[in-house]
C-alpha cells in the first residue's frame, strides 16, 4: 500500500490543521514539514510557538463551534490534529462522520480524552482497568461529600484542564473549599465539574509512549511502545523526565497491557502518552493523552525517532521505529517572571557540554510558572543525565527587556 504526499503550497499539497500551537505542536510541525506536508496552525493567541514554523496560522476561539467550523471549511485539511483541550469537540465528531477530514487519532479519542470524566469512565468502568478510587462533583456541596467519601489526602482536578492547572492535593476537610475555588479557575471549558481521586501509594509514575501505526506491507494497525519514561511533577506540572525508567519485568508487561487496551479502545493512529502509577509489580492507569506528551520531550535526546517524528509518521501511514539510542533526561526552563518580550542568556554555558541540548519555545509572553524551554542531556545513567539536564537548564537566565 503506497503513501503519497504532494508539494506544500501547491494544488497537490497534503494539508494538516493543528488545533493548538504550543511547544509540542511546534515539534510536530517541524517533523511534518520534513516530510513535505503543508501545515496550518491555529491557537487562541497570536505568535504561538507552532505558528512560527507553520505555513499558515490563525487566531480564534477554538471552543466556539461556528468559528472552528468556518476555519475547517476554509483550510480543507486532510488531517486535523487537536493539541489542546479547549476545542468544540462535537464539531470534530461531525467532520469525521461526514468524511470531510480525518481527526487524529479519532474523534472518539479526542472527545473522551479532552474530559477526565470520559476517559476515566472508559478505563475503569468499560475496560475494567485498575485506577485510583474516584468521584465526580459539580457543586460545592457534592464536592465536600465526595472528598469525605474518598477520604484524605486526595487529589482534585478540573475535568477539563492541562499542565496541572486547577489541580491540588487536599490533606483535610479544612482545605476543601479552597481546592474547589482553585479548581474553578483552572478548567479551560466546562468549568464547575471536578474529579476527586484517592491517593495511591506508588513508587513512581511513568509515561508509556504508545504508538499505533500501520504496517507498511499489510496496512494493519500495530501497536509499539517506547521505553518507559520516568518523571517528576510539581503541582501536577512536569518538571523533569528521564528515559528509561527502570521497573520490574512484570510491571512493564502490565503497563503495556493497560496501554494497549486503552489505546485500542480509543482507535486511530498516532502517539498516545499513557500515564501510569507503579508500585513493585502493580500498575494503575492514571490518564492518557492522544498526542505527544510533555514528559516525552526527553525523546529528542534519547530516541532515533522522537515522539514528534513518531507521531508525524504514524498519522501519515509511514513506518515507525521506537528504538532508543541513549539514556537521557529533560528539565524545564521556566520564565520566572510575568512579562512579554523576554530574553534568554547563558546559552553558551548551557551548551558547553556536547551531550546537552536546548529547545527555546518562542512563547510571546512569560508567566512565573510558564514553560519557556527545555534542556536535554545524555549520560551513562539516568541519575547522571538528570543532574546534567538540571544543570543545563539552570545555566539559562530569563530576563525582561
Amino acid at each position: 500500500m503506497s503513501v503519497t504526499i504532494g508539494t506544500p503550497l501547491q494544488s497537490s499539497a497534503f494539508k494538516v490543521l493543528l488545533l493548538g500551537s504550543g511547544e509540542l505542536g511546534k515539534e510536530v510541525v517541524i517533523s511534518l514539514q520534513r516530510l513535505g506536508v503543508e501545515v496550518h496552525a491555529a491557537d487562541r493567541y497570536d505568535h504561538a510557538p507552532a505558528m512560527q514554523v507553520a505555513h499558515y496560522s490563525y487566531t480564534l476561539n477554538m471552543a466556539d463551534a461556528e468559528e472552528l467550523k468556518q476555519l475547517i471549511e476554509q483550510v480543507k485539511p486532510h488531517l486535523i490534529i487537536p493539541e489542546i483541550e479547549a476545542i468544540a469537540t462535537q464539531v470534530l465528531v461531525d467532520i469525521e462522520e461526514q468524511n470531510i477530514a480525518t481527526v487524529i487519532p479519532s474523534a472518539k479519542a479526542v472527545n473522551l480524552t479532552m474530559n477526565r470524566e470520559g476517559i476515566r469512565r472508559l478505563a475503569a468502568e468499560e475496560l475494567g482497568l485498575p485506577t485510583s478510587a474516584y468521584r465526580f462533583a459539580d457543586t460545592l456541596e457534592s464536592f465536600r461529600a465526595a472528598c469525605d467519601d474518598i477520604a484524605y489526602p486526595n487529589f482534585v482536578k478540573p475535568v477539563m484542564s492541562s499542565s496541572g492547572k486547577g489541580q491540588s492535593r487536599v490533606k483535610s476537610f479544612a482545605e476543601v473549599d479552597a481546592a474547589w475555588e482553585y479548581a474553578q479557575t483552572g478548567g479551560r471549558v466546562n468549568q464547575g465539574k471536578v474529579i476527586v481521586e484517592s491517593q495511591i501509594d506508588f513508587d513512581f509514575e511513568i509515561t508509556l509512549l504508545t504508538v499505533r501505526a500501520k504496517n507498511a506491507e499489510t496496512g494493519e494497525i500495530e501497536t509499539s511502545f517506547c521505553d518507559a519514561i520516568g518523571h517528576r511533577q510539581d503541582a501536577g506540572d512536569y518538571v523533569e523526565s528521564w528515559q528509561p525508567q527502570i521497573m520490574t519485568p512484570l510491571a512493564l508487561e502490565e503497563s503495556k497491557r493497560i496501554a494497549n487496551k486503552v489505546t485500542v479502545a480509543l482507535g486511530g493512529c498516532g502517539i498516545f502518552g499513557v500515564e501510569l502509577f507503579v508500585k513493585g509489580d502493580k500498575v494503575w492507569f492514571s490518564e492518557v493523552s492522544p498526542r505527544p506528551h510533555d514528559t516525552g520531550l526527553v525523546t529528542l535526546a534519547s530516541q532515533f525517532q522522537s515522539e514528534f517524528e513518531l507521531h508525524a509518521r504514524a498519522i501519515l501511514g509511514l513506518p515507525v521505529n521506537t528504538a532508543r539510542h541513549s539514556t537521557a533526561a529533560s528539565a524545564v526552563i521556566y520564565a520566572g517572571v510575568d512579562d512579554r518580550n523576554l530574553s534568554f542568556s547563558g546559552l553558551n554555558l548551557a551548551l558547553a557540554n556536547p551531550n546537552t541540548d536546548l529547545r527555546l519555545f518562542g512563547k510571546p509572553e512569560g508567566f512565573k510558572r510558564r514553560r519557556m524551554g527545555v534542556a536535554t542531556a545524555r549520560a551513562e545513567t539516568t541519575d547522571q543525565a538528570r543532574e546534567l539536564a538540571l544543570h543545563t537548564a539552570q545555566q539559562v537566565s530569563v530576563h525582561q527587556n
